[in-house]
């Protein structure tokens, strides 16, 4: 690839995808979006990504770009090289701690994956279950907020963004429980919906887009959400 500015290669429901546009756009750097299917990924697209995973961010080098992949480390390479207001602490164990909670999101995305896909009732209620139960380890974390560490947004907020934004369809779906009593964790995710980052990170078709996404797998949740109906 040769681009002329900082192009992030995304899919539109894609959760780490979603944390490296968050970064960007906290860190006011402009950038370009590249959108592919990855259930029938382009051979530009496989010849340039190791694990064949968006999102890749392609960097303008010379004549051919540095292509980074992994959400991680492209949010880490954002945090050490662009301007703008620093998502990580400057205490370095604050900063590790911080790491942390960022590996607990991406677990916590691990458990979302089965309780959005699954077929199995059994299988949905382990994984709602183990999502109730981190949120709830959440719930002691978190202090006055509106954010993860008080009034800083921080590389925390970009990853629990996109987890709280599946709930905003889900939660509309079926009545969980997951939330119930966790008055920090619900104040985190009202806050979370209306930064400007975030809502900018998916295109407007997301809900539609997760909806048909249930549908082709044939969800339990939906099953769930016509039960309570």
């Amino acid at each position: 690839m040769h681009s002329k500015t900082l192009t992030l290669i995304s899919h539109h429901l894609c959760p780490y995808v979603q944390r490296a546009s968050i970064v960007l756009s906290e860190k006011g750097v402009a950038f370009e979006r590249r959108y592919i299917d990855l259930s029938a990924k382009p051979d530009w697209f496989l010849r340039i990504s190791p694990l064949g995973k968006v999102p890749l961010l392609a960097v303008p080098r010379g004549r051919s770009d540095a292509i980074l992949f992994e959400s991680a480390v492209i949010c880490e390479y954002l945090e050490e090289t662009q301007g703008g207001v620093p998502l990580h602490p400057a205490d370095p164990l604050l900063r590790a701690r911080h790491r942390g909670w960022m590996e607990f999101g991406s677990s916590t995305l691990a458990d979302l994956w089965g309780y959005e896909t699954t077929t199995d009732e059994a299988l949905f209620e382990v994984r709602r279950q183990a999502l109730a139960a981190k949120f709830t380890t959440l719930e002691q974390e978190l202090d006055d907020g509106p954010y993860f560490a008080g009034s800083q947004f921080s590389m925390v907020d970009a990853v629990f963004a996109p987890v709280f934004r599946y709930f905003e369809l889900f939660e509309a779906l079926f009545d969980s429980g997951i939330f119930d009593g966790l008055v920090r964790v619900n104040a985190w995710r009202q806050a979370l919906a209306v930064r400007p980052s975030v809502m900018e990170a998916v295109t407007d078709d997301y809900q539609d887009r997760l909806m048909a996404f249930l549908c082709r797998h044939d969800a339990h949740l939906l099953a769930r959400s016509r039960l309570a109906a």
